[in-house]
């Protein structure tokens, strides 16, 4: 039982290991309005086609993403649709974060 529940921490650590880079970060918040071609987050990212290609690779392999090909172009949709709510959540946790910091007399 407790390999299992292991096996199970380690493939939610693979996630959010996959979601610690600003470039996924930024792909996965375009991919909840829906689908893109690679070529679309590319242009997004800003980053050379290699690069992106990585990025979509890990975030395909932690199950956050799926592809599928159509003629030349490949395009990407959000898997892990849950992971709306958990990208909410720690961006108002960073806006708060922010606030107090401002607020904090002396911070300045």
């Amino acid at each position: 039982m407790l390999t299992r529940q292991k096996r199970a921490l380690g493939e939610q650590a693979k996630i959010f290991k996959a979601l610690g880079h600003p470039s996924r970060l930024l792909m996965v918040e375009a991919l909840r309005d829906g689908e893109k071609c690679v070529c679309e987050l590319r242009e997004l990212v800003g980053d050379d086609m290699s690069t992106v290609s990585r990025h979509l690779a890990v975030l395909r392999e932690a199950g956050i993403v799926s592809s599928e090909k159509r003629g030349t172009n490949i395009y990407y949709t959000l898997k892990l649709s849950c992971l709306g709510i958990f990208l909410e959540c720690t961006a108002r946790a960073v806006t708060r974060k922010a606030r107090e910091q401002f607020e904090e007399p002396g911070a300045r």
